[in-house]
């Protein structure tokens, strides 16, 4: 009976510790700030080698206008993070208002300020449309 009862904990365990390591229904709360994966795989790629860029059509906004943000990539990717942040002091800034399919949105500092994966299915060319501030925040970049 002991025999099982381990096993049954030793089985368990290794399910919670798969689940929370994959990651594989969105990114960790715990990313927001630094954006840096908390998965135990993770590996991150030189800049130099980098494969995914984001694209948006405009130079400017204004206060409360929507961005239309497209994110390609020449290989096909599972997860990802992405926010807006000021240039000025590198806080995240706006709210997504349109995701793709396979995404979510995150509340990491106020609702929906992030969009993370939702499932681990290829992504290659995903589409957002992110809405600015209703007040003057100055320049924004995207990560």
């Amino acid at each position: 009976k002991a025999h099982l009862v381990i096993a049954g904990w030793l089985c368990t365990t290794l399910c919670l510790v798969s689940y929370t390591a994959a990651f594989s229904h969105g990114a960790s709360l715990s990313a927001c700030a630094d954006m840096m994966p908390k998965h135990l795989r993770a590996q991150l790629h030189s800049p130099r080698n980098n494969y995914v860029t984001i694209h948006t059509n405009v130079s400017f906004y204004f206060p409360g206008g929507k961005v239309p943000v497209t994110v390609r990539s020449s290989r096909d990717f599972m997860g990802f993070l992405l926010q807006a942040r000021k240039v000025s002091n590198d806080e995240v800034a706006g709210t997504f208002v349109f995701i793709p399919p396979g995404s979510k949105l995150l509340t990491c500092f106020e609702d929906g300020d992030t969009v993370t994966h939702s499932d681990k299915s290829l992504k290659r060319n995903l589409s957002f449309v992110w809405k600015a501030p209703d007040q003057p925040i100055g320049d924004i970049k995207f990560l």
